[in-house]
């Protein structure tokens, strides 16, 4: 049977590794580089459907654990699966949930079956193991389900990631078998091996054995330093299949959205932009802007005056700040759409750069604004 996900590779930039493609789904089709904004629970949080398409997202992340636990997946399956249950009649992406289980450390415990692990809601006992969350992938009904995976620590020593990285891999081969309908979801694999660049490559090998339509990267971005991420981007694209998207979990960084680019990575999510939003911080041409701080009180000038969205061409960041100060629910559902869309907006710029062939060009501009000292004479804070 056909993979329901076809990913088209359009362009390949001739002095860097970065792509430009095009994934078709069920659901509609989606460009690359891409990032997705991240709806945990079904909801990206202060956003409607509405303003993400007027935004220019086209696919979105959905959280396996997290709508387990609530509503439940039989709730969400009978409201017709995901894109009928929060009104996205387009691309939506669910993880297997092995982030989240992982991340509640003390209250879980790994078996080669899978996890036992107490519920972050009231304590109850769950077990997740790859045949489950491939079964509540199924239920919830999104275009690109992930495998369960173990997602490990940082720092994590070098024997228990090697036994990570088998362990990872037999779970993968489970979800495969598990998965019952290829053609109306795709499957994707997860590369793990911590900041080993052996166990990296160990890693991609089995997992692309096992075969999937898709390949992610996890376990990074999880507290080791930049460079190491980029070194282990280093080994494992080169590996991955030519013809497969590529897709590194968790971030969100404008920075490392532009170096993993260059690498060969079609597709990111992070909840960085909707978690500076409801903190009163922006991202801006300026770099991180905290804008509910005193100083802006009588700032009248837009968040970013280079912004063409909604909010930085309405809005003043003294209105913004007053609105944070005084805890209403606005400032934040404004902050979270300006960090947005500028993401979404700086990967439609590489997008277009890679298609004109100024992608050097457009990235020495990019860093260059952050070079000169910001309106306090101090270096800017990138982010």
């Amino acid at each position: 049977m056909t993979d329901a996900v076809k990913f088209e590779l359009i362009k390949k930039c001739g002095k860097t590794g970065a792509r430009l493609g095009r994934a078709h789904t069920p659901h509609g089709s989606f460009d690359t580089p891409a990032f997705m904004p991240v709806g945990t629970q079904a909801t990206v949080k202060t956003t409607s459907p509405a303003e993400l398409i007027e935004l220019g997202a086209e696919i979105i992340l959905s959280n396996t654990y997290h709508l387990s636990m609530r509503p439940g997946e039989g709730i969400v399956k009978d409201a017709g699966g995901l894109h009928s249950f929060m009104s996205w009649d387009m691309p939506i992406l669910t993880d297997s949930g092995g982030f989240q289980v992982f991340s509640l450390a003390n209250l879980r415990d790994i078996k080669e079956e899978g996890v036992y692990f107490r519920s972050h809601i009231d304590g109850s006992k769950y077990f997740i193991g790859p045949e489950e969350s491939i079964k509540i992938q199924n239920a919830l009904g999104a275009d690109i389900i992930m495998a369960f995976d173990e997602c490990i620590p940082y720092p994590c020593d070098y024997e228990y990631a090697k036994n990570s990285v088998d362990r990872t891999t037999r779970w993968a081969a489970r979800c495969k078998e598990a998965h019952g309908d290829p053609g109306r979801q795709s499957l994707f694999g997860i590369v793990q091996g911590g900041v080993y660049e052996d166990l990296r490559e160990k890693s991609v090998e089995g997992i692309v054995g096992v075969g999937f339509p898709g390949y992610a990267i996890g376990g990074l971005s999880v507290g080791e330093k930049g460079q190491d991420m980029y070194r282990m981007l280093n080994v494992v694209c080169p590996m991955l299949p030519e013809d497969k998207p590529r897709y590194l979990m968790g971030v969100g960084s404008p920075d490392y959205l532009i170096e993993s680019v260059i690498r060969g990575i079609d597709m990111f999510d992070c909840v960085l932009p909707t978690r500076m939003g409801r903190n009163g911080t922006v991202m801006s041409s300026e770099g991180r802007l905290i804008v509910r701080d005193n100083k802006y009180a009588r700032d009248f000038r837009p968040i970013d005056p280079r912004c063409g969205c909604y909010v930085c061409e309405n809005f003043s960041r003294a209105y913004i700040r007053h609105l944070i100060k005084a805890g209403e629910m606005l400032g934040y559902r404004l902050t979270t759409y300006h960090n947005l869309y500028y993401l979404l907006d700086l990967m439609k710029k590489i997008r277009q750069a890679i298609v004109d062939d100024s992608l050097d060009s457009f990235i020495k501009s990019f860093y260059q604004s952050f070079e000169t000292p910001g309106e306090d004479g101090l270096p800017r804070r990138m982010w």
